[in-house]
């Protein structure tokens, strides 16, 4: 046998180990029921897994609102600076996440960084000035920044890639719940009197304690793969791996392919998927950080400043449901990110352009810029849908989430205190972003539909006989002739 064909017996994925062992095992399953017995176990989990993310991120936003700069004697732009470390932290993080999501199973890394986030959203509550609140935000950041390529190869590993984008969408839309209880809650926790803490501090503690439980549920209730869910019969996963292998993407493997990486780099969808979530991240990072307090600005109560954000959840949950059904129904990942920065787009104009007497007007293009959110479960499942190969994977994950706290690095920095009570260049900022989100979806949609007619001249068109032996084969999009892209 010669070395590469050594290395491929190596790489071979968990799948075609647990087929080959199961060639008798007769899978006639309806998949329908199959697919919903799966949704009952795994969406209500990932997409509070989502909610909880969104809120200890954006608890900060409604902290600014209960007075925590006036207790922890912020200045400056040191509040800026607290949002931005965490999404750098996040960044950060990223780097040895694409290692740690090939060595170890997806859920139990997962469960292991949301119990730890919990402790540190918990942390917050003990700050005390400017450098402790630093410091939680920091370690907020480090735990969370595997929520997102995890929750995405995990989803990738039940589900064809039409069946994606609405399990995608599913969870996700915990984003816009989270705005909701959000709103909610800092309302609630604004009434707190006569306490020994401050209600910002009570709000951490017990949104930490929350998600320190939730990340105890996903370590032991999430399976590693399909594989080991206790819940499914033999039948059942050889009949869920036989229906996935179409993706032609792979399973799990613990073997890290540089050269699967080294190809990534060079890999220009890969590149342009990553700028678009960046540039559709920089309103993501202006609505979480700075929503509150553009509302705030209109002289509305505190209390009143956070039920008027909770509109904002209804925005992101309708879009992203749209997206999610369209995609399903029509496909057309492109169209419909185009569709969503659309209202984005109108509502960043009417941020930068309208007078601030004009009170509705404004609150609307605050509500619209929402919609963009939902571009990025778009976005996600577009990445899972378009790169295959293990090792290849996980660094696409990593890479697009890292991207997204690059753009929420950007947008709180577009906040400065200088350019208060306006923050004009901040809204134009979230104008011209959308703008070019919108361009660069239409440059993907011709990229691949370029690429797919290029693989077509040169293989011919794809038939179920010429892919079977490439199903499970580790191969990424790249070195497999017979793989075609989704958009």
């Amino acid at each position: 046998m010669r070395m590469g064909e050594k290395s491929q017996v190596v790489a071979r994925d968990d799948a075609v180990v647990y087929l080959e062992g199961h060639q008798d095992e007769i899978a006639n399953v309806d998949l329908k029921a199959l697919r919903r017995k799966i949704d009952r176990r795994l969406l209500p989990l990932t997409a509070c897994i989502y909610a909880l993310q969104f809120l200890d991120k954006v608890a900060l936003n409604y902290a600014a609102v209960m007075g925590i700069k006036t207790d922890l004697k912020l200045t400056g732009n040191e509040f800026s600076n607290t949002a931005t470390w965490f999404f750098i932290a996040y960044l950060v993080a990223e780097v040895p996440n694409v290692y740690c999501l090939q060595k170890f199973p997806a859920a139990k890394w997962l469960g292991t960084n949301v119990f730890l986030w919990g402790v540190a959203a918990a942390a917050s509550a003990g700050a005390h000035n400017y450098r402790t609140l630093l410091v939680a935000r920091v370690f907020l950041g480090i735990f969370e920044a595997t929520v997102g390529p995890s929750l995405m190869l995990i989803s990738s590993q039940y589900y064809t890639r039409s069946e994606q984008a609405p399990r995608f969408t599913f969870w996700y839309m915990g984003l816009g719940i989270a705005q909701i209880l959000g709103g909610i809650i800092s309302f609630a926790f604004q009434h707190v009197r006569h306490a020994s803490l401050e209600g910002w501090r009570i709000m951490f503690l017990v949104l930490g304690f929350v998600t320190a439980i939730v990340g105890m549920l996903t370590f032991f209730f999430i399976p590693d793969t399909p594989i080991k869910a206790k819940w499914l019969s033999e039948s059942e996963k050889v009949a869920l791996l036989q229906h996935v292998s179409e993706n032609q993407t792979g399973l799990w493997s613990t073997t890290l392919n540089m050269k699967q990486i080294w190809e990534s780099l060079f890999d220009i969808q890969l590149w342009l998927l990553t700028l678009t979530t960046i540039l559709i991240s920089v309103s993501s990072g202006v609505v979480t950080t700075y929503s509150s307090t553009l509302i705030a600005s209109f002289d509305f109560s505190g209390p009143i400043s956070a039920l008027l954000n909770t509109p904002s959840g209804v925005v992101s949950i309708f879009f992203t449901l749209l997206v999610g059904y369209g995609i399903r129904r029509t496909s057309n990942r492109w169209a419909w990110n185009v569709v969503c920065t659309i209202p984005g787009i109108i509502g960043g104009g009417l941020l930068s352009f309208l007078p601030k007497s004009n009170t509705a007007g404004v609150l609307i293009g605050i509500y619209l810029v929402n919609a963009i959110v939902a571009t990025l479960p778009i976005l996600y499942q577009w990445t899972m849908a378009n790169c295959a190969g293990h090792t290849k994977r996980a660094f696409a994950s990593a890479l697009v989430a890292g991207s997204f706290s690059v753009g929420n690095i950007i947008g709180p920095q577009t906040f400065q205190a200088r350019d208060a009570p306006e923050y004009r260049p901040a809204k134009i900022a979230v104008l011209a972003t959308q703008a070019a989100a919108a361009l660069l979806s239409v440059v993907l949609f011709v990229y691949y539909t370029w690429e797919n007619r290029r693989r077509d001249r040169a293989h011919g068109c794809v038939n179920e006989s010429m892919i079977d032996e490439k199903k499970w084969a580790g191969l990424t999009d790249r070195e497999n002739p017979y793989f075609r892209y989704a958009y």
